[in-house]
């Protein structure tokens, strides 16, 4: 009787902000993560401890960092650029198999092609993505083209829409204009009952989400309320992501 392997659709790759979170992802089966800091905000670049005690515990782990200076807009004062392109770099000194993840957009709703041209210069050979910022440009097809040009490794979009099943047809049309020169990484509502229709919809090659579960924190209550503690806390759930991975997951003869 012949073996039967598996093959994987699209990628899977899962939005951290610890690193048991990407510790229990990878262990289920995710093929990449990517380490945030304060996902309440958004996300913002992972402090340099957060990123030495991953690379300890897993060195060969497929890890892309976000740099990110703070929440909000995408538009970097030239400081805020100093900062991200050290960000950068400190990541690779520190995690060398590293990639990372920016979003620089001008005030006009346009890739800033100055400051992406120096993050990539700053990230040496690392793969680079543009992040959902990229659901915020005026015109995603010309931005897509600035991303090409400067040598983005892939981008993480919705298509512009609130959900990626929503932007499904947009999605679609990113990845026929891509052609293969950039990756296309559907992220923004995947969950494991929608992904493999979205990944056959649209082709694209990879998916991201952030699998949480909410659970109750171990701290003490203090009685007096404050609001930077609810009681609870947010953590990968190992159930989702193995559901995504299994999802887009065929056997072959």
């Amino acid at each position: 009787m012949p073996a039967t392997s598996r093959t994987r659709r699209a990628a899977v790759e899962i939005c951290v902000d610890d690193v048991e979170g990407a510790l229990a992802a990878s262990a289920v089966g995710a093929d990449r993560v990517e380490l945030c800091a304060a996902l309440g905000e958004g996300g913002v670049t992972p402090s340099a401890g957060t990123l030495a005690a991953l690379a300890q515990r897993a060195p060969a782990l497929a890890v892309t960092v976000l740099v990110r200076p703070r929440g909000g807009d995408f538009v970097h004062s030239p400081v805020e650029l100093e900062v991200v392109c050290a960000d950068v770099a400190a990541a690779r000194r520190i995690v060398p198999v590293a990639g990372v993840a920016v979003g620089p957009l001008n005030p006009r709703g346009r890739v800033d092609r100055a400051a992406l041209d120096a993050v990539v210069r700053a990230a040496g050979s690392a793969p680079v993505t543009f992040h959902r910022a990229f659901d915020t440009v005026a015109d995603q097809p010309a931005a897509l083209e600035d991303l090409v040009e400067a040598g983005v490794t892939r981008v993480l979009t919705s298509g512009g829409a609130a959900t990626a099943h929503e932007g499904t047809a947009a999605l679609r049309a990113l990845v026929e204009q891509a052609a293969g020169r950039i990756e296309v990484m559907a992220g923004g509502g995947v969950r494991a009952e929608n992904v493999a229709e979205l990944v056959g919809a649209t082709g694209v090659p990879a998916v991201h989400l952030r699998a949480a579960r909410t659970v109750r924190s171990l701290g003490h209550r203090s009685p007096t309320a404050v609001s930077y503690d609810d009681g609870t806390r947010t953590l990968t759930s190992t159930e989702e992501v193995a559901a995504v991975v299994a999802a887009l997951t065929a056997p072959t003869a």
